[in-house]
C-alpha cells in the first residue's frame, strides 16, 4: 500500500472521502480502518455493543446515536448516567448553548450556567428535570418496588415521545440500554430522595450486570464500538471477556495508551485480557468523538445502505 495525495472534488461522498483516508497517512488510515471494521460488524450479523459516556450525549450526537439505534447499528447501549439525563431533558424541551472553552466559570456559576468544555446547561434544565422524574418514579414504584436498572430505562424510554431519544428509540426498537453508575449523576439523587420515603424501591444494578451478561453468549459474534472510555466502555468489554471475547472492536477516545487508563487502553491491550480474540478485526482511533465518529460510521451507513443491509 502506497501513500496518495488526497484531493476533493466536486460532490464527493463521505464514502469515498473515508476510504480515501487509508492511503493518506497516521490517524487517517485507522479511521478509514475503523469504519470498515463497523462493516464488517453489521455483515457477521455480530451483536454490536455500542458505548459512549454522557459527554457525547451533551453534543449533538446525541441524535445520530438515536438514529444508528433505528437503522439497527446498535444492539446494545451501555453509557453514563449524565447522558440519560440529558437526553430525557432535550426529550422534554431543553435546549443546551454553545459557548467557550475559556468562560469565565465565576460568572457562569452566577448566573446558573453549568459548563461542559464549550457547551452551557442552565440549572433550570435540572430543576424542570427534578419536576419531571418525580411523578415518574411514583409510577414506577407503583407498578412494582424492584427494577433492573435497564428494565427501568426501558419504562423512561417508553414514556418519551422524541425521534431524537436516544431512550426512547431504544425502546422502541427493543435495544437495552446499560448504565452500571446509575447513581452517579442528578438521576442517582432523586433516586436516592424517592427511597427515603419508599424503603422498598430498589433499583438492583447486581442484577443488570446478569442482563447484560446474558444478552449474548459463547457462540454470537461480538463487536465493540466504544465511543471515549469510563465505565460504559469497561463494562462492555467486560461482557465480552466473560463470554469468550469480542470479534470486532472499534475505539475511538482523546486519552493515550501510556495514561494506563481504560479511556486509553487499545483494541491491543485489551487482546491480553481476552477482552478482544487475538485474531479478532479492530481499529484504535485518537481524536475527537464529535468528528471522528460521525466520519467512521456515515461512511460505514453509505456502503451498507448501498447492499440493502440496514433497517430502514
Amino acid at each position: 500500500m502506497k501513500v496518495k495525495d488526497f484531493k476533493w472534488k466536486k460532490g464527493i461522498k463521505v464514502k469515498e472521502m473515508v476510504e480515501s483516508f487509508g492511503n493518506l497517512g497516521f490517524q487517517s488510515i485507522e479511521l478509514a480502518k475503523a469504519s470498515e471494521v463497523i462493516v464488517k460488524m453489521k455483515k457477521n450479523s455480530a451483536k454490536i455493543f455500542l458505548t459512549f459516556t454522557s459527554n457525547m450525549v451533551t453534543s449533538g450526537l446525541r441524535g445520530f446515536f438515536a438514529q444508528i439505534v433505528k437503522l439497527g447499528m446498535a444492539d446494545v447501549l451501555v453509557t453514563t448516567v449524565g447522558g440519560l439525563e440529558e437526553d430525557i431533558m432535550k426529550a422534554t424541551g431543553a435546549k443546551f448553548d454553545i459557548g467557550k472553552f475559556e468562560a469565565d466559570d465565576v460568572e457562569l456559576h452566577e448566573q446558573g450556567v453549568n459548563r461542559v468544555g464549550n457547551l452551557f446547561i442552565n440549572t433550570e434544565s435540572y430543576m424542570k428535570f427534578e419536576d419531571w422524574i418525580g411523578p415518574v418514579l411514583q409510577q414506577l414504584y407503583d407498578k412494582k418496588k424492584r427494577w433492573a436498572v435497564s428494565e427501568l430505562l426501558k419504562e423512561l424510554g417508553l414514556l418519551l415521545d422524541d425521534e431524537n431519544s436516544i431512550l426512547y428509540q431504544a425502546a422502541k426498537n427493543d435495544v437495552p440500554v446499560f448504565c452500571p453508575a446509575i447513581t452517579d449523576g442528578a438521576f442517582g439523587f432523586h433516586l436516592y430522595l424517592f427511597q427515603q420515603n419508599h424503603p422498598d424501591f430498589v433499583v438492583d444494578v447486581v442484577q443488570d450486570f446478569g442482563n447484560i451478561l446474558l444478552c449474548t453468549s459463547h457462540d454470537e459474534k461480538k463487536g465493540v464500538i466504544a465511543l471515549g472510555g469510563s465505565i460504559s466502555k469497561h463494562h462492555a468489554i467486560l461482557c465480552t471477556l466473560l463470554n469468550g471475547g469480542a470479534e470486532f472492536a472499534v475505539y475511538l477516545t482523546t486519552a493515550h495508551k501510556t495514561s494506563g487508563s481504560m479511556s486509553g487502553a487499545t483494541t491491543n491491550e485489551a487482546k491480553s485480557w481476552g477482552k478482544v480474540k487475538d485474531d479478532s478485526d479492530i481499529a484504535t482511533v485518537i481524536g475527537d468523538v464529535t468528528f471522528t465518529f460521525p466520519l467512521a460510521m456515515i461512511r460505514a451507513l453509505e456502503q451498507l445502505d448501498e447492499e440493502g443491509l440496514l433497517n430502514g
